[in-house]
């Protein structure tokens, strides 16, 4: 690691500690040279599925795509930020563990409706009435028995 204030290529880490729930890694370092001290932060750059659409277009898993929907569906909703955190980890956990370079969207859906049952029914019941297109009120209605029948 070059070191940020005069380039020297000898740094040593003095203190590392594991930050954001584990996945990341906080190192303080300090040059040889200068003696100045910074952070860096490590972390895994994991490869993430291609995601197969509806229409059959494939494109990138996009996480800040995922964090939006979720948000969406949980807008004043009394759910933390950092409980929206853990269930984005948990659906990226997922779907690495499925091995499979692409993957439906369809399951994709799934995975992130499972996490909003969880979080929040009003926010589950929001997200797949898009998800799904509900057209109407009976559908709805059907739904939200599924939901009650799971307690």
């Amino acid at each position: 690691m070059y070191c940020p204030f005069c380039s020297a290529t000898d740094t040593k880490v003095i203190d590392s500690r594991l930050v954001a729930d584990g996945h990341q890694i906080r190192r303080r370092r300090e040059c040889s040279e200068c003696h100045e001290r910074f952070t860096t932060f490590e972390t895994a750059e994991l490869v993430m599925p291609r995601i197969i659409k509806r229409d059959g277009s494939r494109e990138p898993f996009n996480e800040d795509k995922m964090r939006s929907g979720l948000q969406r569906a949980l807008e004043k909703r009394p759910v933390s930020i950092e409980k929206i955190e853990l269930s984005v980890n948990k659906v990226k956990s997922q779907l690495r563990a499925t091995g499979e370079r692409e993957l439906d969207s369809e399951m994709l859906g799934n995975l992130i409706m499972e996490q909003l049952k969880e979080l929040d029914k009003v926010a589950y019941i929001r997200f797949a009435s898009v998800y799904r297109s509900f057209e109407d009120i009976k559908e709805f209605g059907e739904e939200i028995a599924r939901l009650g029948d799971e307690k």
